[in-house]
């Protein structure tokens, strides 16, 4: 826990920026039936009767103190698939970064070995020597500020049916622009010292 915390108190360091990932199962729904859209005394009407169009899953990168956001939906998460989003922000995202201090949970396709399962030795260690990897505590997955930004994309983009995959990238799309237009950032406020204090019972007992 105190490893994460100190790496929230570091000063915002464009050469060395903190990225905090998520991700998360979503299930995809169509209607039944079309629903009927509001009109003067009556309110937007949709069956309950629902059709499953399978799962996806919803990966997050948000870096707090800038203020930026990526969000894309896969229609898996295999170790292939964290690594391909890592490159992708290694080489786009802060292809000038010397290195990305990446803060996650501990989820067995989130490690270095996922870079090389998915790439060529050269390829893998190249996307590793730029990473500093972080891993959130067992059951402190609230320590992860992306966590906090995929409850928030819930709320905001996943409170209505969504049936295909190109359809949801499209609404993730146009919240990820919003936000990074809004440059929200992300002002931790509980630092190693209250964790001594408030949590004190979760450290070891002399």
């Amino acid at each position: 826990m105190e490893d994460v915390l100190a790496v929230y108190a570091r000063p915002y360091d464009p050469a060395r920026p903190v990225v905090c990932m998520d991700e998360k199962p979503h299930q995809l729904l169509d209607h039944a039936r079309g629903p009927l859209p509001a009109r003067p005394g009556h309110d937007a009407c949709q069956d309950s009767e629902y059709i499953r169009c399978g799962t996806c899953s919803i990966f997050v990168w948000v870096e707090p103190l800038r203020g930026w956001r990526r969000v894309q939906a896969l229609s898996q998460r295999t170790r292939i698939d964290w690594a391909g989003q890592v490159k992708q922000l290694l080489s786009v995202d802060y292809p000038d970064a010397e290195t990305v201090v990446l803060v996650m949970d501990n989820l067995n396709t989130h490690g270095v070995a996922s870079l090389y399962e998915a790439f060529e030795p050269e390829e893998a260690f190249a996307l590793a020597q730029r990473l500093e990897i972080h891993h959130t505590p067992k059951h402190g997955s609230w320590l992860n500020i992306a966590e906090t930004e995929l409850s928030a994309l819930t709320r905001q983009c996943l409170d209505r049916r969504i049936g295909d995959l190109d359809t949801l990238n499209t609404e993730l799309s146009a919240w990820q622009n919003a936000t990074n237009t809004d440059q929200r950032q992300v002002d931790w406020q509980f630092t190693t010292h209250d964790a001594r204090i408030k949590l004190r019972h979760l450290y070891p007992k002399r």
